[in-house]
């Protein structure tokens, strides 16, 4: 498949999902995942004010420090965005997968992000 087409396929499912879930509120934050090749990447994001509240991701030092693989490293993601998001009192979070299928390390970030605290 071209990487072109690719692209713009990902891009059309991620326009679906953000219509179907609306936007995220300083109350109830989006918590919207990116995924590259080697990372994975969450934020905490306010859609009324244009605002990210929180972030984490893979490339942290406490996570990037332990030996695990991709899965194990995506559900430390979950459990640091839950712990950030704790500490601003934010408890309620919309899901956004950015395009990506609900399996592997989406998924386990999901997972520890529920296992954190924090509900969707």
């Amino acid at each position: 498949m071209n990487s072109k087409v690719k692209t713009q396929r990902r891009q059309n499912i991620r326009y679906r999902i953000r219509r179907k879930i609306g936007e995220g509120t300083a109350q109830k934050p989006r918590l919207s995942v990116f995924r590259s090749n080697t990372d994975i990447y969450a934020q905490l994001i306010d859609d009324t004010k244009g605002q990210t509240l929180a972030a984490a991701s893979s490339k942290d030092k406490d996570i990037a420090a332990q030996k695990s693989n991709k899965t194990e490293k995506g559900k430390l993601v979950g459990a640091a965005i839950a712990r950030k998001a704790t500490e601003l009192g934010i408890k309620d979070v919309t899901f956004d997968r950015g395009g990506y299928l609900y399996h592997g390390r989406v998924k386990s970030l999901a997972d520890g992000a529920r296992e954190g605290g924090l509900k969707f």
